[in-house]
This record gives C-alpha cells, sequence and structure tokens, in this order.
C-alpha cells in the first residue's frame, strides 16, 4: 500500500500511501535513539511494539473526540494516517519534574506540577530542539496566535485522557511529547506518535520506568519493558 519514501526520521520511515490521496503510510523503525542521536541500538520487534502502542492509544483519542492523523494500523510495523504539514514545534507536557527541567532549573526530581507545565521546543534537531517561547514559536511556524493557544489546550486535554488510561493500568504519566500538523483544509490535528518513545510512566506502586529512560540510562531491557506496557494496555482495555 505504500509508495516512494518521502522522509526518514530517526524512528519511522514515512511514506505516500498507494491509491489514496492526502495519506501517508508510516513504517516504525527498531532504532532506538537517545541524546540527540549520540547513543543509538537496534531492537529486532522495536517497531512492531511502538506501532501497536501508538495505534492503541491513537484509537482511544480519536473516541475521545480529539482530532488525530491516526486512521488504521496496516501491518505489524506500518499505520495508515491522513498527511499533514507538520509544525516544527515540540509541546511538552509535565505532570511531574524529571528529566531535562530538573537540570535546567534546578527543580529536584519528583516535584508534582498543579497544573501541569507545557513547554516548546523548536523541532531542529542540527540545534538540539532548543527550548523556546511563545513567541519564537509564532516566528519560527506557520501558527497564529490563536492557533497556538488552541495546541496547548490540546495538549492539556491529551494530557487528561491519556492520565486517566495510564492510571487505570497503575501506571503514572511523567511527561510526553506531542507533534501536531495541519490537515490540507488548514485544520491542526495531533500528528506524529504517542509511545514509550515520547512518554515518560512509572508504575504508581514501584516507580518502575516503563519507557525509552530504560535505554537512555541503562536501567532494564528495553523490548521487556515495551511489551510489558502493551500488555497492560490489552489487559486493562
Amino acid at each position: 500500500m505504500k509508495a516512494g519514501l518521502l522522509y526518514e526520521g530517526k524512528a519511522k520511515r514515512v511514506y505516500q500511501a498507494e491509491g489514496k490521496p492526502g495519506h501517508l503510510v508510516l513504517d516504525y523503525k527498531n532504532d532506538a535513539t537517545a541524546f540527540n542521536g549520540g547513543k543509538r541500538e537496534v531492537f529486532t520487534g522495536k517497531g512492531r511494539l511502538n506501532n501497536e502502542i501508538s495505534a492503541y492509544v491513537f484509537n482511544v483519542l480519536n473516541k475521545q473526540g480529539i482530532q488525530t492523523h491516526f486512521v488504521e494500523r496496516l501491518s505489524e510495523t506500518e499505520q495508515l494516517v491522513h498527511q499533514t504539514e507538520i509544525i516544527p514545534l515540540e509541546v511538552v507536557v509535565r505532570n511531574v519534574a524529571a528529566g531535562s527541567i530538573t537540570r535546567r532549573l534546578g527543580i529536584e526530581a519528583d516535584t508534582p506540577f498543579n497544573p501541569p507545565l507545557v513547554e516548546l521546543f523548536y523541532k531542529d534537531d542540527d540545534l538540539g530542539d532548543p527550548l523556546i517561547n511563545d513567541e519564537h514559536a509564532l516566528f519560527l511556524s506557520n501558527i497564529n496566535q490563536d492557533e497556538l493557544l488552541k495546541i496547548k489546550t490540546k495538549a492539556l486535554d491529551i494530557n487528561r485522557q491519556l492520565s486517566k488510561v495510564f492510571e487505570a493500568i497503575n501506571l503514572k504519566l511523567v511527561d510526553f511529547k506531542l507533534e501536531f500538523g495541519r490537515l490540507s483544509g488548514g485544520s491542526i490535528v495531533l500528528s506524529d506518535e504517542i509511545s514509550p518513545d515520547t512518554c515518560r510512566l512509572w508504575d504508581i506502586t514501584t516507580n518502575e520506568n516503563l519507557d525509552k529512560d530504560v535505554f537512555r540510562h541503562g536501567t532494564g531491557d528495553l523490548l521487556e519493558v515495551y511489551q510489558k506496557l502493551l500488555h497492560r494496555l490489552e489487559a486493562g482495555s
């Protein structure tokens, strides 16, 4: 169902969807990267797990009335999505202090944020995806003030929905990264992926990581952790 390769990133290949104008095929890779590509490894089966987890989450959000680019899962590693023009912003929602914010601002790890924090980063690997403010975001992307507000509001709505989903399987949604894209008609929808590559998830009882931090810090078996997350989601549905 896929035609020519349009783009290859660190985690996915993007193809034109054959015979489906306005659609793309995302093919999830087995590569794991961290520290802006400074650490890299291949895990056979990771692409399948991320595809299944991301498809599960997008289906949940679609049912909750949150517009996403997701259409359907096509195969073990592929999914069909609406074609969007990706807005070059990474929107990070933080419920608990972890990772870079503890180093940047000296906030003690595990400090809860109430209300959640929303941070914007400029999506540019060469620059290391720098933290930016609203004025930077408006200058660097093709969105206006009203659209930026809507993106932030959607991000917080997604946070509320996902926090409930993960809490139901005894996981705390610590933080996560979102990307948004513009459909051909102009509307902005959630795009890219939501997976343990893009979320921090901690077991509420044990504080065990069920996300890519086990690869970042060499504290666990990535495939085992991702499989455990998928199993919990499927068992809880």
